[in-house]
């Protein structure tokens, strides 16, 4: 599971009826659900940020102190974090984030490596809506779920052409927890998945069988551990898994072997 971490620099905030004084430490981390690739880079640019949640151009700033990079989601699992940014805005209303992608994206498959075409998210952005007033002197800890295996399409036909069409959620980590732990599958790969209102989170384990979900609302969930289909090994479901806001849980080791 990919991670970045983006925090935000100064914006004017001025979508609300109520004036808020002060300053807020706003932190972004965008978390990557990885699919069927060797690796997926993405190039990021800037960071950008609106103080409305209309869909018009205009009122979009960047944050400033961006590290710029081309960074593989598929190295960043497990909960590692890359740091992009962090530092103070003015409290008040933020309506949007979003992320400005450069021509150096590429996708490998099978060990060859093809372009991955970009195309909305360098005119445009990926555009998230946050829709929240910040506080002052309170941190903001935002996660955006980036899921390769839904956003990376390979045209129709032989082209082989690969195009990133972007599924994004984004939530935040003082009003949502995490669920973590350890699925052996031999040398085939887990994915683990709960369903959050109708919609299922879900992400891989890394090299040692770690996962991470992110992102999880307060409640009680059944986790779902699935094996690659070439395993032969059935899924487990592991009932009553309790999440807690501003809380990681454990569910430690599950073997299907």
């Amino acid at each position: 599971m990919s991670i970045f971490l983006i925090s935000c620099l100064a914006l004017s905030c001025s979508d609300s009826d109520d004036e808020v004084n002060g300053t807020s430490r706003v932190i972004v981390k965008m978390t990557d659900a990885p699919g069927d690739y060797d690796a997926v880079f993405v190039d990021v640019l800037d960071v950008r940020v609106k103080n409305s949640s209309n869909s018009d151009e205009s009122g979009w700033e960047s944050i400033g102190n961006i590290n710029p990079g081309i960074y593989n989601l598929l190295e960043l699992t497990g909960g590692v974090t890359v740091l992009l940014a962090d530092n103070e805005i003015p409290s008040g209303f933020v309506g949007q984030i979003r992320l400005i992608l450069g021509e150096n994206n590429t996708v490998v498959k099978d060990g060859i490596t093809y372009p991955l075409n970009t195309p909305s998210a360098q005119q445009s952005g990926l555009k998230l809506q946050i829709n929240q007033t910040l506080q002052p002197n309170v941190t903001y800890n935002f996660l955006i779920d980036f899921d390769v295996n839904q956003s990376v399409v390979v045209e129709a036909g032989n082209s082989g052409n690969f195009n990133l069409h972007p599924v994004l959620r984004v939530t935040t980590e003082a009003v949502s927890g995490s669920i973590t732990g350890v699925a052996i599958a031999g040398e085939f790969q887990v994915l683990a998945s709960v369903t959050v209102g109708g919609e299922v989170v879900s992400a891989f384990t890394n090299e040692n069988g770690v996962f991470f979900l992110h992102g999880i609302p307060n409640g009680t969930y059944a986790l779902t551990i699935t094996p690659e289909i070439d395993s032969n090994l059935p899924p487990v479901i592991i009932e009553n898994v309790i999440v807690t806001n501003g809380e990681t849980t454990d569910v430690g080791v599950i073997s299907l072997e």
